[in-house]
Order: C-alpha cells, then sequence, then structure tokens
C-alpha cells in the first residue's frame, strides 16, 4: 500500500515538471496555483519573444551557439523545433542571419528565459514533493 502511494507522488512529480518544461507555469496549474502558473508563463514567453523579436528566429543557434541552445532548449521543447528548422535553412541561404549586437541580446534574452524556467520547473518540481508526505509506517 506504502509503496502504491510513493509511485503515485513519484509520478505526479514526474507530470509536473514535464508539463512546466512543456508550457511554462503548467506545472503550478497541475498544484493549483493558477496565479504563479500565470505569472510565470507570462515572464517567460514575453521574455522569450522579446529576445526573438530583437534578434530574429536565427539566434536559436543549434550548430553555432550550442551553449546558449542549451539554454533556450529549457523554454520548450517547441525551441528544438524552432533549432531544427534554422539549422536546416542555414545550409542554403538563410532568411534568419543576424549578426552583432542583435545577435547577442536576442541569446542572452532567450537563454535567460530558459533558465527562469528552468528555475520554475525545479521549484515546482520541489512543491509537489514536499506537498506529499510519505503515509506513517514507511
Amino acid at each position: 500500500m506504502a509503496q502504491h502511494h510513493n509511485e503515485k507522488v513519484v509520478l505526479f512529480t514526474v507530470i509536473v515538471g514535464l508539463a512546466a518544461w512543456c508550457v511554462p507555469g503548467a506545472g503550478y496549474y497541475l498544484l493549483k496555483e493558477p496565479k504563479r502558473g500565470a505569472l510565470v508563463c507570462v515572464t517567460v514567453v514575453l521574455t522569450f519573444l522579446i529576445g526573438l523579436s530583437v534578434g530574429s528566429i536565427g539566434v536559436i543557434d543549434k550548430i553555432g551557439a550550442k551553449p546558449w541552445y542549451v539554454a533556450q532548449v529549457m523554454n520548450s521543447p517547441a525551441v528544438m523545433l524552432i533549432g531544427n528548422h534554422v539549422a536546416q535553412t542555414r545550409d542554403r541561404t538563410s532568411p534568419y542571419k543576424v549578426f552583432g549586437r542583435q545577435a547577442e541580446i536576442g541569446q542572452i534574452y532567450t537563454s535567460i528565459s530558459g533558465l527562469l524556467n528552468l528555475l520554475c520547473v525545479v521549484n515546482a518540481v520541489y512543491i509537489a514533493h514536499t506537498r506529499h508526505p510519505p503515509h506513517p509506517g514507511d
């Protein structure tokens, strides 16, 4: 019985973590904290979109800027789709070329939003784990 409860807690914690990574703030919605979830979603998404608007979609470069890309992927798995699209068009004459300050600022904003989302994912997983104390007798 106790092991069944522990399996449910672990499963719920994993679901919260995956949801929080896929959609910023979704982990908090699962934890019944919609205001916090909405605040995280708006903050992370707007920061990411500001980075894209400053530097263009070309700042998500999984080939030429791997450290930045790793941080950007923390936003959502959707960033991997964008990275694949940019990488495919890079071989041809890419319409997503960006250089100079715009590229740097765009990379910084998109990466910071990814790292902020990573912090929120970790926090949501921690809250999910601590809200389910083990049964007495474990």
